[in-house]
Formats: structure tokens, C-alpha cells, sequence
């Protein structure tokens, strides 16, 4: 199990090192800003939307290893956001991590706990985020 998101592959002419590329959905600018360098620090590969729609173009003409997601946004939320994502492609609800800062709101339990996502509560310390990315990285397929 490695940990490292630069994953080294062999090829004919040696090896390649693989980033892992990480899509980063919310809203909040500033934040998004600031967890983009984070993770870029951790040599993961990251773009970013500012709401679920521009995701959800990103999903369908990309492919990422994890989707590190806020769900109070406007224009689409990040549960239909995940949705949407998993009709596209099926194998991506396994790949979510969410943030937020309601999750004592009744609708967002639900929506946690009905799909048993990944989530963080809002504030919370990146290297807390950085060990999740790296678990659902790691995580077997099927899970």
C-alpha cells in the first residue's frame, strides 16, 4: 500500500512517476485557493471548480483519482453534484471526500450517511484531509 501519491511505473524505456490527480469543488475562493497549494505541496495534481457544475464538466471530460468536494454551493450542490457524477461515471462515488460546515443540518446527515461517503467537518486540519485523499487513493476497488 503506498502512500505516496507519485505512483512509479514501469514502461519500456524505465520508469514514470504518475501524478494522482485530485479535483477540488467550493465555492469559497479563498479556501479553494489555499487547499489547491496544499495539495499541489503534496505533489498531487489538482484542478479546480468554484460549483458543481463546472465539476461535473471537469468528470465527464477528465478523469480523477479523487474528488475532494464541498456541499453547500450554489448553482449545484455538491449531493447533486455527486449524483449527477456517479450517472456519468458510475466507479466515482467511491472517489468522493466531502467538506462541510453543516453537517448537523438534517438533509446533509442524510445524504452522509444514506451513501456512506468520506467527509470532513469545516474547520479542519489539512493534514486530516491530506490522510483521507491518501486513504481513498489507497483503498481497494470494490470500496
Amino acid at each position: 500500500m503506498s502512500l505516496d501519491p507519485l505512483t512509479p511505473k514501469a514502461n519500456g524505456s524505465g520508469i514514470r512517476l504518475e501524478l494522482k490527480a485530485i479535483l477540488l469543488v467550493d465555492d469559497d475562493r479563498q479556501l479553494a485557493s489555499a487547499l489547491q497549494w496544499i495539495l499541489a505541496d503534496e505533489n498531487f495534481l489538482v484542478d479546480v471548480a468554484h460549483d458543481g457544475e463546472d465539476a461535473l464538466l471537469k468528470v465527464r471530460a477528465l478523469e480523477y483519482d479523487v474528488i475532494v468536494c464541498d456541499l453547500m454551493m450554489p448553482r449545484l450542490r455538491g449531493d447533486d453534484f455527486f449524483y449527477q457524477a456517479v450517472e456519468v461515471r458510475g466507479d466515482i462515488g467511491r472517489r468522493f471526500v466531502f467538506m462541510t460546515g453543516f453537517a448537523a443540518d438534517p438533509s446533509i446527515q442524510q445524504f452522509l450517511t444514506s451513501y456512506d461517503v468520506e467527509y470532513l467537518v469545516k474547520p479542519f486540519p489539512v493534514q486530516r484531509l491530506i490522510k483521507r485523499v491518501r486513504e481513498v487513493i489507497d483503498r481497494p476497488a470494490g470500496r
